[in-house]
């Protein structure tokens, strides 16, 4: 349906993507602070990784998704990928006709503004570290802060295959943080929308006096600011506001039980709550079907999932870390796009 009067803008969905399942935890960040809004999400699964790809290709593999959610008629579009966000942002910006944000911005601005002793870490993906874009945002915000990067490639896998607390992953992040660690950083930013998932691991190696930033949550707020300046905040109607309720209800219910056992300077965010769904693995297993949190439901069609191959894991995925269970996911062929 074709969106042609200004509440029905407001009213259409935000388009989110990712290289694949990493981006679900933007999107979760989304869901829980922007609660009326409608999410078109999609994960290039057939193409994963973008990380040790080119900035040609990660250009040309955006412009396709683009194109594909323009197809669903979104009013705004998240790039949630660190990758995408620093290899391609600037040149799709120049193209479109919507506002669009990346997770590079929103997570640098606040690691510039919490850093005391002005040495912040960033972890990512290869392309994502050599891009420098973490550095020139940060350096942006206060040229004297010195930033360190570490590229990560190993975390991915990882995630992916549920070893959240596993020894191997315990020993892989010790390897990646050792360096990191010596140079004396007060801020580490999760630079990778799979990382979050790792935090709990993360911090137990980097210690309380390491301030972990996550992109995704910074995303989720810029957002919600974003669309209010445009005038796209959707208002909700009788059925989005009744679920935005009982899931606004759920979300300051989790957070008051996360932040008795996390100390943070901010205040608790999707960092620990994107563990307390993904558990010991990714398999929806762990979250018994009587708990509020996974009896929550959007109202019908407010979010849906695309994906350009292997629907089942993904959604086994989705389910493990979203507070709702994903009935369908869409595949199509972004090559088409």
């Amino acid at each position: 349906m074709k969106v042609t009067d200004a509440a029905g803008i407001c009213r259409a969905p935000i388009g989110v993507f990712d290289s694949g399942v990493g981006g679900l935890t933007v999107a979760r960040e989304i869901i829980r602070n922007l609660p009326n809004e409608r999410i078109v999400y999609f994960g290039d699964t057939a193409r994963v990784p973008y990380g040790s790809k080119s900035k040609d290709t990660i250009i040309r593999f955006s412009r396709q998704i683009i194109r594909f959610l323009r197809t669903q008629n979104v009013k705004a579009i998240v790039i949630a990928c660190n990758t995408a966000s620093a290899l391609a942002l600037d040149e799709v910006e120049k193209e479109l006709d919507i506002p669009i944000i990346g997770v590079l911005k929103p997570g640098a601005k606040v690691a510039a503004e919490t850093t005391k002793n002005g040495k912040i870490g960033v972890i990512g993906t290869e392309s994502t570290i050599n891009s420098g874009m973490y550095k020139k945002f940060i350096c942006e915000q206060n040229p004297n802060i010195r930033v360190y990067g570490k590229a990560c490639p190993l975390f991915v896998p990882l995630v992916e295959e549920g070893w959240l607390r596993d020894p191997v992953t315990e020993e892989v992040a010790r390897r990646y943080l050792e360096d990191l660690l010596q140079e004396g950083i007060d801020s580490l930013i999760l630079g990778c929308t799979h990382y979050p998932l790792l935090r709990s691991l993360i911090r137990k190696i980097a210690g309380d006096s390491v301030n972990l930033v996550n992109p995704a949550y910074e995303t989720a707020r810029e957002l919600g600011e974003l669309l209010r300046a445009e005038g796209l905040e959707n208002p909700g109607d009788s059925i989005s506001l009744s679920a935005a309720k009982d899931r606004k209800e759920e979300r300051f219910a989790e957070e008051s039980s996360a932040a008795k056992e996390l100390p943070q300077e901010r205040p608790v965010t999707g960092e620990a709550e994107a563990e307390h769904f993904a558990g010991e693995s990714f398999a929806a297993k762990n979250l018994p079907k009587g708990s509020p949190v996974k009896d929550s439901r959007p109202y019908p069609g407010q979010y849906r999932f695309f994906v350009s191959d292997a629907a089942d894991k993904f959604g086994r995925f989705a389910n493990s870390i979203l507070p709702f269970e994903v009935e369908t996911t869409g595949k199509i062929n972004i090559e088409e796009y």
